[in-house]
């Protein structure tokens, strides 16, 4: 989308970056175990000079500042070495003030600081620091003129404690011209800092869509302000029969709005994209641990009101109502049938894979009050998980779970392995770790209660606040 400017330290008799940098030393008699990009550098995420100014509010946490260094991470050649960055939440430009005591090479060489940030921020990284606030942080008119062709979907009304009533919306930019290709790459320094493993998207392929969440509020002046609050980025995929897959590929809200009811609003408008458009489903490409929590607290929420399932959930928690499994030979796992597994995909669009996590969440509330019935919950769960890490026959074919010694994480040290049917070689194995395995099991199921727990009590909790809220 355009080519990098060289912007941060170059020579120039202006440049007061530079004038420090020129006070510098031989390094002589001392090695250089250099400095953590993590341990000298921050990030403020602003809207204004007042911000700009007192910018500690406003701190953000990258995910992983070192990879963008080489030498594991490390910064050599400076000594008292702070780098401060502002990125303006306005138009997304970035400006960084390095500040440095001396700079020498003592034997591993001078990191290339321009070289760093520009893998990070590119063309958005602004030299000058008066261009940056008399200009860049106060462009109210760029979010606004990148979304100005893009869909309306959905608005809503938004109270917060700490400001205004304001309208929020979600607008879906089509990838493959321009305002949508400078939105995304003014936005994409975000992405990268702030969503592990995160890689750009092709904005150059028509097939990604942006959905873009803005809220307007108007100024003094009385001009409607556009700010990003947050965005997904969702490629529709071609589905056999003429129809079409979702899969969300990136979303982001931003740290200023977080926990405020904005990404749920977000993902809710996707599901009713999904209904709407009749696509075949809906799915998320390796969704973080926080995501897939907000996910499926929706998604159990949509479940509870969807009446084709309700009799199939009342007939498992009754069954675990009946009696002590743990008297019984065998546990079963309570899946629903895969017919009702297909009216949840056609009518929710709802993967299988989604549904049958949130099924277990539907049982454990079903089961109020819990305890009562916990070790019969806990009998199921365990059942589920180990036929989906051992398989059908843990003695013939399926998958095998083995211990592998490891010194970096010993309580991660097992792997799967695919076994096909009559390969004696996993049986042996098995035979040597069996205490092992079951102990990796054991907390995997505990795991995967309490995350059941949780997801219940926050869809529960907000029921009973929307309940209170209608009367």
């Amino acid at each position: 989308m355009g080519q990098k400017q060289k912007q941060v330290l170059e020579p120039s008799p202006d440049n007061e970056t530079t004038k420090r940098r020129r006070v510098a030393f031989t390094g002589i008699g001392y090695e250089d175990v250099g400095v953590e990009a993590k341990d000298c550098i921050r990030i403020f995420l602003v809207s204004s000079k007042e911000e700009f100014e007192d910018p500690e509010s406003f701190v953000i946490n990258p995910v992983d500042l070192n990879s963008y260094f080489d030498n594991d991470g490390k910064i050599f050649g400076y000594e008292g070495l702070k780098i401060n960055i502002w990125i303006s939440s306005i138009s997304f430009y970035s400006y960084a003030d390095i500040v440095f005591e001396s700079l020498s090479d003592r034997g591993k060489g001078v990191t290339d600081l321009h070289e760093a940030l520009q893998s990070i921020f590119a063309e958005t990284l602004v030299k000058s620091k008066d261009e940056f606030l008399q200009k860049y942080l106060t462009d109210n008119n760029f979010v606004r003129t990148n979304i100005s062709n893009g869909e309306v979907l959905k608005q809503k009304a938004f109270n917060q404690a700490d400001s205004d009533a304001s309208n929020v919306e979600v607008v879906r930019l089509m990838a493959g011209n321009m305002p949508t290709g400078q939105l995304y790459c003014h936005i994409i320094p975000l992405v990268l800092l702030l969503v592990d493993g995160s890689s750009p998207i092709d904005v150059t392929d028509p097939q990604w869509e942006l959905y873009v969440m803005v809220q307007k509020k108007t100024d003094q002046q009385g001009e409607i302000q556009c700010l990003l609050l947050g965005f997904t980025a969702v490629y529709r995929f071609y589905h056999y029969r003429g129809n079409s897959r979702l899969r969300l590929g990136q979303i982001l809200v931003l740290p200023l709005y977080q926990h405020k009811g904005y990404g749920r609003f977000l993902i809710e408008v996707l599901n009713d994209v999904a209904i709407s458009e009749n696509v075949f489903d809906l799915t998320v490409e390796e969704p973080l641990d926080n995501f897939q929590h907000v996910r499926s607290c929706i998604d159990t929420q949509r479940l509870l009101s969807f009446e084709p399932i309700q009799p199939l959930v009342t007939k498992a928690v009754s069954f675990l109502k009946g009696g002590r499994l743990s008297k019984k030979t065998h546990s079963p796992r309570l899946t629903p049938p895969p017919s009702d597994v297909e009216e949840v995909r056609k009518n929710l669009k709802i993967t299988r894979t989604q549904f049958l996590k949130c099924w277990e969440v539907l049982i454990y509330i079903g089961l109020n009050p819990t305890n009562k019935y916990m070790d019969n919950f806990v009998s199921v769960i365990s059942e589920r998980v180990k036929y989906d890490i051992l398989g059908k026959d843990s003695g013939t074919s399926g998958k095998q779970l083995i211990e592998i010694p490891c010194d970096v994480n010993p309580e991660a040290s097992f792997v799967m392995f695919k076994s096909g049917a009559g390969e004696d070689i996993i049986t042996a194995q098995m035979d040597d770790n069996q205490t092992n395995q079951e102990e990796q099991l054991q907390k995997l199921v505990q795991d995967r209660v309490k995350e059941i727990q949780l997801i219940a009590k926050k869809v529960t909790s907000h029921l009973e606040s929307s309940e209170v809220a209608a009367k």
